[in-house]
């Protein structure tokens, strides 16, 4: 067994140099999927696929079945491709009955045979003998890919990457925002990316105003700009924005918007913790990039560490309201609502419980 990065098996892909199995697992499905896609459109031609591609499904299958169409000879062609999708839903795989015929497949994979395993959101217990099999160097023609989930602060990077890989290019204030608003998951971010794509123009970068206007940011009403008002203690704005909030509640979920409060006071905290003049390199790794660092610095000062670990209690408490607990009768735009007054306005949380 030889472990690779997902950029590993692209280039062995793209090169055509295929491995007898691939065991593809992790918390990442992006990862996973990008290799298992590439698999599926590039050992074979598409005139063989009828004959010489099979896609299983982990519920619908077992491990006899996965083994009985990893042994077929392909016909008319070099190759027979295997792909098990949600194989973490294969129930017997890891079963005592099923281990020894796996076992020795997988010591010895039939070389016209690409098997590519997807075991998505979980990785194996090493523990067991499948984990030890794969984690060890008795199975030398199995490809392991461990598939991890990405920080926050390495979001931006990948971004950018991404754009490039396509021959593209992305301001850092887009990049930021679509870090911020979107996250880790890169299934999405990349959906995003290449939507942007077919409406740039030859030799234009994304840019913030192209960013706003396809992935639906209002450029005024967004949760970015609240936060921005709340830091700047500018009620006005706020009011505002919670206004057309609760006028547009389907373009602006409570949870999502809470989400990104949630972490935009949690990294202030980590900021708090970080002492004086924090690197623009621990900042970053705190996922406060280089275009938000001034903000941060400005919340620092309005709200101290005592009072940003009361804000994150208010965000955890409006969390719980939108979920029914001591709500009453508020709705979305209510809680919100209430939130922002008690974050503008010094008010002890235990008087607000």
């Amino acid at each position: 067994m030889a472990t690779f990065s997902p950029e590993d098996l692209l280039k062995q892909i793209q090169q055509r140099q295929f491995q007898p199995v691939y065991f593809l697992q992790g918390e990442e499905p992006y990862f996973i999927d990008t290799v298992a896609d590439a698999l599926e459109a590039s050992v074979l031609p598409e005139s063989e696929r009828s004959f010489n591609q099979t896609v299983l499904y982990g519920k619908d299958t077992d491990a006899a079945g996965i083994l009985g169409q990893a042994k077929r000879f392909p016909m008319m062609s070099d190759y027979s491709v295997v792909i098990v999708k949600e194989a973490q839903a294969v129930a017997d795989l890891e079963s005592e009955k099923a281990w020894p015929f796996l076992e020795a497949y997988l010591k010895n994979p039939l070389a016209s045979t690409v098997l590519v395993l997807c075991y998505k959101h979980k990785t194996l217990d090493s523990r067991k003998k499948l984990g030890k099999l794969l984690a060890g160097k008795d199975a030398p023609g199995v490809a392991l890919l461990t598939s991890k989930k990405l920080y926050d602060s390495q979001v931006p990077q990948w971004l950018t990457g991404y754009v490039r890989s396509r021959k593209q290019q992305i301001t850092g204030g887009a990049t930021a925002l679509l870090a911020e608003y979107i996250g880790a998951d890169l299934s999405r971010l990349a959906n995003e990316v290449n939507k942007l794509l077919l409406n740039v123009k030859a030799g234009q970068a994304i840019d913030e105003d192209l960013v706003q206007r396809m992935v639906g940011i209002s450029k005024e009403y967004n949760i970015f700009e609240l936060q921005r008002a709340l830091v700047h203690r500018d009620v006005l704005k706020a009011n505002r924005i919670l206004t057309h909030f609760a006028a547009n509640p389907k373009a602006n979920p409570l949870i999502p918007n809470l989400t990104l409060l949630f972490n935009f006071f949690t990294r202030l905290l980590m900021l708090h913790q970080a002492g004086n003049n924090p690197s623009d390199s621990d900042m970053q790794k705190m996922g406060i990039n280089k275009f938000a660092q001034k903000e941060y610095q400005l919340a620092q000062r309005q709200f101290g560490p005592e009072r940003t670990m009361d804000l994150i209690h208010l965000i955890r408490r409006a969390d719980a309201q939108s979920k029914g607990i001591e709500s009453g009768s508020m709705d979305e735009g209510e809680i919100l609502r209430e939130l922002v007054w008690l974050i503008l306005h010094p008010v002890p949380v235990a008087a607000v419980g």
